[in-house]
């Protein structure tokens, strides 16, 4: 098997780290110990998103949405809200996900004694298999378990309603105690005697013997409206079963990294909206490219630009119902486009308007501000879109059945915009602001649409256009070819008549426009390598401060495809050894200390994992899917 014998540094089950007791701080502040991004798990109910750091704070909680406002956003900004969980004396801590789950344990070790902590988003009661994310009932769950000795435990809940601009009044309640602000309602509950400060916060402190359990859960309410009907008691055990039910459907993927693939493809479910099939590129805003810069963006959406990779992905690690699902999403939100372009981008259930503004309240993860809500790239003109949706339909072809009339209409009018539009500069895939250029990446990808509707015309209902799919079609390879190379740069450049390098002509033989072995795409991923590599990093062009990780997993993807599979897998190795020890990966690393930066967990990487890690197990040259 190619890659079973490469070890994949910092890939550990386990990691452990000193902390103060009583004196840690976190994402957010500026003095002493401070969080970096891969120090934080992610749970998940497939319709909202938290994260919890080593020390057991939970400081990113946003409810009852994904792109809903934090009501805990310690990630943000010191102030912005938080759930600390952890020994009242100084203690080292390890973790890992049980197994097969998105469910989370952190064992403490303090001088008395060890003590456990089981970190959940609760899944329905119930649910099982495709269903688990179809409904939730907003929970966090967090059980205490003494292992050894006896443990003095110290709860800190500060919940901020809508990213930290709401302290909430508190009322105690028999058993617990309820936060009211804005539109929010948080009911916290547990076996601990609790008490509520002045500015906002509720205290408990109890101690764990061995064998003892304590259960602690927050429960989100909408503050007006009927009250639903509880559909029954979530537990962790219930929500353990759930994921593991979704897990024992998703293990046909036998090939290297089979380990990483199975984390990845949760991370991937964990990132999907349940109710409508939609996959975000991450779970958070804002979290900086680069420390105290200004690339801080709202990822909590869906790109159409990564739809035929995820897709792909999700194909490869799961089984065809989750790809199915989110081409149904993709064709309801899109409505009827007719000829012009579709939308790049879309909300969980296919909201259009994404407008962006600043949080002027928060200062931003380790002071890198502004912090940003909404994209302002969802009125971009980015022609790439085309070619994505139209392979993702090829990808699925024979799973999706007979198309409906509406959708075939969808289909062709992408189609018929690839043949007249192709020719318009744009955005791009990495979503320039400054001004549109006519990327190579885009008019491929035009290409890719043009291609794909030719091979899908008996599905379309279509054979009538393929003439004029065909013709430009030719056209637009005929174009690449002459005005994409760079006799300077001796490579494909990133637009037409530039001699910049840009990671994304690694595209090329990912979609099947040039093999990897044709003379020119070779010395074009021989140049990306050699010039835009760096510390076993693909960065996207030049002067990109960081090394971007799904770059760095198409670069391997071409070198296999080029036959190169030992350069291939030390590319991989290097790449995935940067997921943190839960096997997260962010957005991008920075090059000279490796450390994680950018929305996490960043499904773009996670895809990226996937198709790397499988082609590294196909015959070079070979793609069975396009």
């Amino acid at each position: 098997m190619i890659g079973a014998g490469v070890r994949v540094p910092g890939w550990a089950t386990w990691w452990g780290r000193e902390h103060a007791g009583g004196d840690v701080t976190r994402a957010g502040s500026t003095a002493g110990q401070v969080a970096s991004i891969s120090d934080f798990g992610f749970l998940s109910d497939c319709h909202s998103a938290a994260l919890v750091d080593l020390a057991g704070s939970i400081d990113w909680w946003c409810v009852p949405r994904f792109d809903s406002p934090s009501v805990l956003g310690r990630l943000l900004d010191p102030d912005a809200g938080h759930w600390s969980l952890r020994p009242t004396a100084q203690f080292t801590s390890e973790r890992q996900y049980l197994e097969d789950s998105l469910v989370l344990r952190t064992v403490f070790h303090t001088a008395t004694g060890d003590v456990a902590v089981t970190d959940a988003l609760a899944l329905a009661p119930g649910a099982r298999g495709h269903d688990i994310g179809l409904a939730s009932p907003h929970v966090l769950l967090r059980r205490v378990e003494g292992l050894t000795g006896l443990v003095s435990m110290a709860s800190e809940l500060a919940p901020r309603m809508e990213y930290g601009r709401t302290e909430p009044r508190l009322s105690l309640l028999e058993g617990g105690v309820r936060a009211d602000g804005g539109p929010v309602r948080l009911i916290f509950t547990g076996d601990v005697e609790l008490t509520c400060s002045e500015g906002g916060v509720v205290d408990g402190t109890f101690s764990v013997a061995a064998g003892e359990t304590v259960d602690l859960r927050l429960s989100y309410q909408a503050s007006y409206g009927p009250r639903p009907a509880p559909p029954g008691e979530p537990s962790v055990e219930d929500t353990l079963a759930g994921w593991r039910s979704w897990s024992a459907l998703h293990r046909t993927y036998d090939g290297p990294f089979a380990e990483e693939v199975r984390r990845s493809a949760l991370v991937l479910q964990g990132l999907t909206f349940g109710p409508s099939g939609a996959v975000l590129a991450a779970a958070t805003t804002s979290l900086p490219e680069r420390l105290g810069g200004e690339l801080n963006f709202d990822y909590r959406y869906a790109w159409l630009r990564d739809l035929s990779l995820t897709i792909r992905a999700l194909w490869l690690a799961a089984c065809p119902d989750e790809p199915a699902r989110f081409f149904d999403w993709l064709s309801r939100s899109a409505g009827n486009v007719r000829d012009e372009l579709i939308q790049i981008m879309y909300g969980l259930e296919g909201e259009r308007d994404l407008s962006e503004h600043v949080l002027e309240n928060l200062s931003g993860f380790r002071g890198s501000a502004p912090v940003r809500v909404g994209n302002a790239a969802w009125d971009q003109k980015q022609l790439d879109v085309l070619g994505e949706v139209l392979d993702a339909v090829h990808l699925l072809r024979h799973q999706l059945g007979e198309l409906s009339g509406p959708t075939r209409q969808l289909l062709v009018a992408l189609a018929d915009r690839a043949v007249h539009g192709w020719q318009e500069p744009d955005a791009g895939m990495w979503e320039a602001r400054d001004r549109q250029r006519h990327y190579v990446s885009s008019k491929v990808l035009c290409w890719v649409a043009l291609d794909r509707a030719i091979k899908l015309a008996p599905m379309l209902a279509a054979e009538g256009k393929v003439d004029s799919w065909a013709t430009a079609r030719d056209e637009v390879r005929a174009a690449v070819l002459d005005r994409a190379w760079s006799e300077r740069s001796g490579a494909y450049a990133g637009a037409f008549a530039s001699d910049e390098l840009d990671a994304s002509v690694l595209m090329l033989p990912l979609v099947g426009f040039l093999p990897a072995s044709d003379p020119r795409m070779r010395a074009t991923i021989d140049a990306v390598e050699q010039r835009l590599g760096s510390n076993g990093l693909v960065r996207r062009w030049a002067d990109d401060p960081s090394g971007f990780l799904l770059a760095t997993y198409w670069l391997v993807e071409c070198l296999a495809l080029a036959g190169e599979s030992e350069r291939a897998e030390t590319w991989f190795a290097t790449a995935t050894s940067h997921a943190n020890d839960l096997g997260l990966l962010a957005e991008v690393a920075d090059l000279t200390t490796g450390e994680l930066l950018g929305n996490y967990p960043q499904a773009f990487s996670h895809v990226g994992l996937i198709n790397a890690a499988w082609r590294l197990g196909q015959p070079a040259a070979s793609d069975p899917l396009t």
